[in-house]
């Protein structure tokens, strides 16, 4: 995370109008503006409303990864953990 274009730590103070910069996956990086700041915890849908989202759209190419990455993460969910004999093989592919 980056405030202003330095990294920062969980305890750094922020202030109406710092930009914030959040990575996510696949190198993608959120940003934001501070709009103004609570001094209590407050629900998500408020919290919505202390700042700005200034991030681009996706793009279609960005937007069909995410689809296939949410189609393969949906097949390999598995119903039951794995039994001895697969325990072994994903052993094996460790290295172990």
């Amino acid at each position: 995370m980056e405030v202003n274009g330095q990294n920062s730590k969980p305890h750094r103070l922020l202030k109406v109008g710092d930009e914030i910069v959040l990575s996510r996956p696949f190198g993608r990086r959120q940003l934001l503006t501070v709009a103004s700041l609570a001094d209590r915890h407050i629900p998500r849908t408020e919290a919505r409303l202390l700042y700005n989202d200034t991030t681009p759209p996706l793009s279609d190419e960005e937007r069909e990864m995410h689809r296939i990455e949410r189609v393969y993460r949906a097949s390999m969910k598995r119903s039951r953990p794995p039994d001895k004999r697969e325990r072994r093989e994903l052993r094996k592919l460790k290295g172990r």
